[in-house]
């Protein structure tokens, strides 16, 4: 099973790929006044501070303001402007602006970059995704918008899409995330695609030639009595003599009942007592209570490991549909309404709201507001990679006995059917399609099969290789060259790629980018010459990456 996450609105979880999408169930009573986590203290000074949605706000427009002046300062040409994406304030007070970039109006994608800036004041360094010159002599299409349209709605229909049609004109674009820039148009195709899930196939054309650049697709996949996770506290909302499935600890977040249906909102959950779902998938509120758990851990995760306020870091929740369609086996993270989605599986017997489904999911969403990877290639596998190693971490956080933390992916929802999981970290080649080490092809494989190279790198950076029995399971990590690679822990682990991810991954990073952003990361965090920044470039070198 993977999961799928729809980038550029919708993330889903798609069960041909064996993507877990979702949110923890858990089985418990649901408390209304259950407290606000506690802010975890980090005291590395290159790790993100605490930014209120005010603080961070203020840290935005202050960049914007100082955009065009920046843009000069970094070298870019006359027609280009920074627009700002996201900021992240470290404890020693360097901030590190991301900025998408547009040329005489256009959005460059690709062109995303991000600025170092010290506490004095200093530009400390860009981290570009695109380091060629922008300039062109003309701006004006040789070949229609229609040619465009007509090409990426077929290749949609090529792939097994159902009501394929595209959801808005095409836009012009410069395009520099491959090669030389050139002018382009980005199509963006709905309708479904060929398991149910919503369809958001992103298509680039060069508007000169009419060859297609790129594709990738927008929607990435993949007290409660819950399913997976037993019986669990939850933070609702009384009004009145009613109780909802509102989280007003956490942003906000709301868990809503589709009912089956494929669009709209639905009905958000509520009842006159506090105790939601029996532990029994036929019972509606039990994958409710799945999936607000898994929401509330994920936002407790996120918050205590790396001070971060919400998917955004503005303190704003997102909210959970559970009762996707019939029988749909997946799950999706979509950013257009700023949601998960889960569906309840193989005869709407298996609701796809297991715990790291859902810390997966709602990663996507972070990685979709900060490096922003493209769901493709190389940089595809590494947004997947982020999302199993976000959800792992969500896991071993909730410390649930009924969910124990581990290396595997997937392994309550057996997408399978006969008991193994999804994706395994330790050694990925175990589920028949990942791979353990980089190869000049990996790039050509499903995303969720070329993420096997970050999900093996994290499993030896945190746990090192060989055998060991962890919480009860039994792992055996080999290496690419024969080496022994010694781990330095989860934590520390999970600190560099959050650090790597938010400062220096840029939308087109590939698995040779990964290596040199993360060893940046540890290097601000813990020193160049470090037993972590050490091992990072061991854990890299013991995947082929190198």
């Amino acid at each position: 099973m993977t999961l799928r996450h729809v980038r550029h609105p919708r993330t889903t979880l798609a069960i041909a790929t064996a993507v877990v999408a979702g949110a923890l169930m858990s089985t418990g009573l649901t408390s209304a006044a259950t407290a606000q986590p506690t802010t975890g203290q980090n005291h590395l000074a290159a790790a993100p501070t605490v930014l209120s949605a005010a603080a961070r706000t203020t840290l935005i427009q202050k960049a914007q303001a100082g955009a065009a002046d920046t843009a000069q300062h970094i070298g870019l040409g006359a027609k280009e402007k920074l627009v700002v994406k996201d900021v992240v304030k470290d404890v020693d007070g360097t901030v590190h602006t991301r900025y998408e970039r547009t040329y005489a109006g256009l959005p460059v994608l690709g062109g995303d970059l991000i600025v170092h800036t010290a506490k004095s004041g200093r530009t400390e360094g860009v981290t570009r995704g695109a380091k060629a010159t922008l300039k062109f002599a003309s701006l004006t299409p040789r070949i229609s918008a229609d040619k465009a349209e007509k090409q990426a709605v077929g290749l949609a229909k090529a792939a097994g899409s159902a009501k394929t049609g595209a959801d808005r004109s095409p836009r012009k674009i410069i395009w520099a995330a491959t090669g030389k820039p050139v002018l382009a148009y980005e199509t963006v195709v709905g309708g479904l695609q060929d398991d149910g899930t919503p369809n958001q196939l992103h298509v680039i054309t060069d508007a000169a030639t009419g060859k297609k650049l790129y594709e990738y697709q927008g929607i990435e996949t993949g007290v409660g009595n819950t399913q997976y996770s037993g019986k669990v506290d939850l933070t609702t909302t009384k009004s009145g003599s009613s109780y909802t499935l509102t989280d007003g600890s956490r942003g906000g977040h709301k868990t809503y009942n589709l009912d089956h249906g494929e669009s709209g909102t639905g009905t958000l959950f509520s009842q006159s007592e506090d105790t939601w779902g029996d532990g029994k998938a036929g019972t509606a509120g039990t994958a409710a209570a799945d999936a607000a758990y898994g929401a509330q851990e994920t936002w407790d995760f996120y918050k205590k490991t790396f001070n971060r306020n919400g998917i955004k870091n503005d303190g704003v929740g997102a909210y959970s549909r559970v009762h996707y369609g019939k029988a749909y086996v997946n799950a999706f993270w979509d950013d257009s309404c700023f949601c998960m989605t889960y569906g309840d599986g193989t005869g709407d017997k298996a609701p796809l709201t297991a715990l790291d489904v859902a810390g997966h999911e709602m990663s996507h969403g972070v990685t979709a507001n900060t490096a922003g990877l493209e769901y493709s290639g190389e940089s595809g596998g590494l947004n997947e990679a982020t999302s199993d190693i976000f959800g792992t971490g969500v896991e071993f956080a909730a410390n649930n006995t009924s969910d124990v933390g581990d290396y595997l992916i997937g392994e309550k929802i057996d997408i399978n059917g006969d008991g193994t999981p999804l994706r395994y970290m330790d050694k990925p080649s175990k589920d028949g399609g990942s791979a353990d080490n980089w190869s000049s092809g990996v790039g050509d494989k499903d995303v969720h099969n070329s993420s096997g190279v970050a999900n093996h790198f994290f499993y030896l950076l945190s746990e090192g290789s060989g055998k060991k029995t962890i919480n009860g399971v039994d792992y055996d990590s080999p290496t690419a060259d024969g080496s022994t690679v010694k781990g330095i822990g989860r934590d520390k682990a999970l600190q560099i790629w959050y650090k790597a991810l938010t400062t220096y991954f840029t939308s087109t990073t590939d698995y040779a980018a990964a290596r040199k952003g993360t060893l940046s990361a540890a290097t601000d965090l813990y020193g160049a010459d470090s037993a972590e920044s050490k091992a990072v470039a061991a854990a890299w070198t013991a995947v082929s990456v190198s």
